[in-house]
């Protein structure tokens, strides 16, 4: 990770009242998953390569520990990140995290794939651009990437739960550089949380393998969004090396996943 101050990024207003107070419809959010299971079982099976999941600010493993079962119902070795509630970078979040993936990649014997839901998504695409040989590929969910600090309304909390200046840290990471590897960013326009413009992937010349992924989520509800489980499902069950862009179809498919470049 980069020791030379970086240039910020541009700020995007975040979320308006009205989309942070639709952040309740999270509960219904999951419920759907209920009718939705039929769909979700025909999604792609998976090869059984390990998948590492990284909570958001304040959560824990057990927001995404539905998410996690539905991975390893698909078949892969899908694990949390192991510390607890994630209060930011403090000291030796980042040094553990990086211990926890090589241990997973020198016990499977093949390279992890990355989840990181809102601030999680941002310590996959951080590891992952240190550690590229360990990662297959990176997903975030509604993580403010490419956007200022002040482009979410969560970023009081942030500097609440970890103790530090969030403008004077992000100044020392290069957040919207892609990682090398392929990169999906899925994020919803309707996100009460995190202004969706900050979770755009710009075109990356040095990494053809991005993209931009919309659903109709809250940010609360993304990681528990069956939208969500179908792109996760489809982009992990890629064969290393044989990437390809996420497929919107005709129909009611097209309506569940909008166009991102609308």
């Amino acid at each position: 990770m980069p020791d030379d101050p970086i240039v910020a990024p541009p700020h995007h207003p975040p979320p308006r009242a009205w989309l942070l107070a639709m952040e309740l419809r999270a509960p219904w959010e999951f419920g759907a998953v209920l009718p939705a299971w039929f769909t979700l079982q025909r999604a792609p099976r998976g090869d059984g390569h390990p998948v590492i999941v990284y909570p958001g600010l304040s959560a824990s493993d057990t927001s995404t520990f539905p998410m996690r079962r539905y991975l390893q119902h698909l078949g892969y070795d899908a694990s949390g990140w192991n510390q607890g509630f994630n209060f930011g970078p403090r000291a030796g979040v980042l040094r553990r995290a990086q211990e926890q993936l090589e241990q997973t990649v020198a016990g499977s014997g093949c390279k992890a794939s990355l989840i990181g839901w809102s601030l999680g998504g941002i310590y996959a695409r951080e590891l992952a651009k240190r550690m590229p040989d360990h990662v297959r590929s990176v997903i975030t969910l509604g993580t403010p990437f490419a956007g200022s600090p002040a482009s979410t309304n969560a970023w009081r909390l942030y500097q609440m739960a970890s103790g530090r200046d969030i403008a004077q840290e992000a100044r020392h990471y290069d957040l919207p550089a892609a990682p090398g590897m392929p990169t999906s960013s899925v994020f919803s326009r309707t996100d009460g949380v995190v202004a969706w413009q900050a979770s755009q992937q710009a075109p990356c010349k040095t990494n053809p393998h991005t993209e931009n992924i919309e659903v109709l989520a809250s940010h609360v509800g993304l990681g528990l969004n069956p939208s969500t489980w179908w792109v996760l499902a489809d982009r992990l069950a890629q064969a290393e090396g044989g990437w390809a862009p996420f497929t919107r179809k005709r129909g009611l498919h097209g309506l569940i996943f909008p166009d991102p470049q609308r």
